[in-house]
């Protein structure tokens, strides 16, 4: 798939925002659905049961650290206000939807008025909560499902209302990354943390537990129907490995690669640019995925496996930052010997408001 020539070349810092408006977006959207899942879990495990679920959902997030720095013990309220509200913690929801309206704001006159007004009133939404916090979390479940929901609206109405163009690829590229690591994520910590308990676990909490484990990732519908019982080697591979389920590891990368491609202008089979090259390789080797070797024998390979994978998602996400979103010279493009992008570069830089540092970006997800 190639994009029209007759086209502008698109600015490097207007594809850099429509990129992370939409990572903003999908971010905020599964920490609501981790936290959405996790109010279910506790009402139907054991409260003396294993690892608080509310721990362990803060080692989702990989921010374990910062949160005991400012909360000390992982309580419910405690992991709701930090995940939800907290405006001083970039990876909240409040703080994911700022940082994508104000990419949003940077770029009027690129996506459709629709998508402005969808991402600003959601926003709003989540504003006006956070000022009753205490009101907000008596009906926690209505509060991530309006979250959710709206999350879930913008994505159409990005489908529907703006061309899909470059800009549009960009965003999609964005949204299907963030979405490859945070479904990387809850697998790395919820299946790592079942599989080291398993001996201790009786059977019907585990199905719970591993229950759970797919509705993080909205797929525990889709799972029994593919396979039926709940089997733990299963579960990992269909949220890894599957090909055809949309939140999927490997259905997000095989995705992000076609943008890719529709961006450069570049055929799957040709000559190919770093960021390129970099996710051929992870999607093959995710074709050839076998979640029996993942496995291994417990965790611990797992673990290793994930964290393996999360580093090669980094990698392309940098090599996609080097080669279309730093600003640069634009002479330095007619240097590469492969084909130019038609991403257009600039001596200097735009301000983002909100926007992140790469090294920012990858340790936050």
């Amino acid at each position: 798939m190639s994009l029209s020539p007759s086209e502008p070349p698109l600015l490097s810092r207007v594809a850099d925002a429509v990129h992370w408006m939409n990572r903003y977006v999908e971010r905020a959207e599964n920490v609501a659905r981790f936290v959405d899942v996790n109010l279910h879990l506790t009402l139907d495990a054991p409260t003396d049961h294993g690892a608080s679920p509310w721990a362990s959902l803060v080692a989702t997030t990989g921010d374990h650290a910062l949160f005991k720095e400012k909360y000390g013990a992982p309580t419910r309220e405690n992991v709701m206000e930090f995940l939800t509200f907290d405006r001083s913690y970039p990876n909240s929801i409040a703080s994911c939807l700022r940082a994508a309206r104000e990419n949003a704001r940077s770029v009027r006159e690129v996506i459709s008025s629709e998508m402005w007004k969808q991402l600003n009133e959601m926003y709003l939404s989540v504003k006006e909560a956070s000022r009753d916090p205490v009101a907000a979390f008596a009906s926690p479940g209505e509060l991530y499902d309006r979250i959710k929901h709206d999350c879930h609206a913008f994505v159409g109405v990005t489908y529907l209302t703006m061309t899909h163009n470059e800009a549009w690829h960009f965003g999609r590229l964005g949204r299907l990354l963030e979405r490859a690591d945070k479904t990387s994520r809850i697998v790395d910590v919820k299946a790592f943390l079942l599989l080291s308990q398993r001996s201790a676990l009786a059977g019907a909490i585990d199905e719970i537990q591993w229950a759970a484990l797919l509705k993080s990732a909205s797929a525990l519908e889709m799972y029994r129907k593919r396979h039926g019982r709940i089997v733990p080697e299963r579960v990992v591979e269909f949220l890894l490995f599957e090909n055809k389920f949309p939140r999927s590891v490997r259905y997000c990368v095989t995705k992000a690669e076609r943008s890719l491609h529709a961006i450069t202008g570049n055929s799957l089979e040709g000559r190919t640019l770093p960021p390129e090259a970099l996710v051929a390789t992870l999607r093959t080797e995710l074709e050839q995925g076998d979640a029996s070797k993942v496995l291994g024998d417990g965790g611990a390979e797992l673990h290793a496996w994930i964290d393996a994978l999360q580093t090669k998602l980094n990698g392309v996400g940098q090599a996609i930052y080097e080669e279309f979103l730093a600003p640069r010279p634009v002479s330095t493009r007619a240097e590469s010997q492969l084909p130019p992008a038609r991403v257009q570069t600039q001596t200097q830089s735009v301000a983002m408001p909100m926007a992140q540092s790469q090294s920012q970006r990858q340790s936050q997800g």
